[in-house]
This record gives structure tokens, sequence and C-alpha cells, in this order.
């Protein structure tokens, strides 16, 4: 059996997906009342913070091993918000709490506040079908 390599790193798949929860948390902003779409968007920037979430372990990994603890532990530090992020985000979706989305959206918005989107940016929809994710997710 062969090793599986993965060609995306750590920092790579963050940046994808801060691009992404910023161009759904504009959307979501613009929206006037919570509809299906609404519900996707949420759910998606719930499931995409806990991803971001796990691509921090892989890239401490690589520091551990040549044992820089503290830049792993400032790093882990950092990136520490997303989990806690996406774990409110998450419990609003479900109990359909449009307040704390909305104030979990603007918290989210201030950490990502540097990351720039292109007008033309082809991130896409992939919030698409995330809301039907989750309840399946949580119903594991």
């Amino acid at each position: 059996m062969s090793r599986i390599i993965t060609t995306e790193g750590g920092t790579r798949e963050r940046t994808r997906l801060s691009k992404a929860v910023v161009k759904a948390i504009r959307l979501l902003a613009q929206q006037s009342k919570p509809d299906d779409d609404s519900r996707d968007m949420a759910a998606f920037i719930a499931m995409a913070l806990d991803e971001m979430h796990q691509t921090v372990e892989t890239s401490v990994a690589a520091w551990e091993k040549k044992d820089y603890w503290v830049k792993a532990d400032r790093f882990r530090m950092d990136w520490e918000w997303c989990r806690r992020a996406s774990d409110t985000m998450r419990k609003a979706v479900l109990t359909d709490d449009w307040g704390t989305v909305a104030a979990t959206s603007g918290l989210i918005a201030q950490k990502l506040m540097k990351v720039q989107l292109a007008p033309g940016a082809r991130v896409g929809t992939p919030w698409v079908g995330a809301y039907q994710q989750l309840k399946r997710e949580v119903a594991k």
C-alpha cells in the first residue's frame, strides 16, 4: 500500500476556506430575512471554521518535530478562535438563533478582516446543501 500524499498544505487550505467564509459572510449580511440560503451559508461557515481549526494541527506538527514548541503553541492560540466560533455558529444555526448568527458573523469578519477577496474571485458557492450536511453530522 502506498502513502497518500496531499499536495495542498494547511496554509493553502486555510486561505481557501477563509476566502469562502468571507464571501459567505458578505452575502449573509445582505440577506433581509433568514431563508434556506441563509441556513446553508451559516452552516457552511460553521463547518469551514471547524476545517480551518483542524488544519492548524497539521501545520503545527512539523514545528513540533523540530522542537519549536513556543512557535507551535502561539500558532494554536492565534487560531483557537476558529473552534469557539464554529461551535457557537453550529449551535445557533441548528436552533435558528439568528441574533447569535449575526453576532458571531461579525466577530468572524473582524478576525478575517485582512483576507482580500477580489471582485472576480472564483470562490463559487460551496455552501449549497451545507445545512443538510450539518444536520446529518449532528444526527450521527
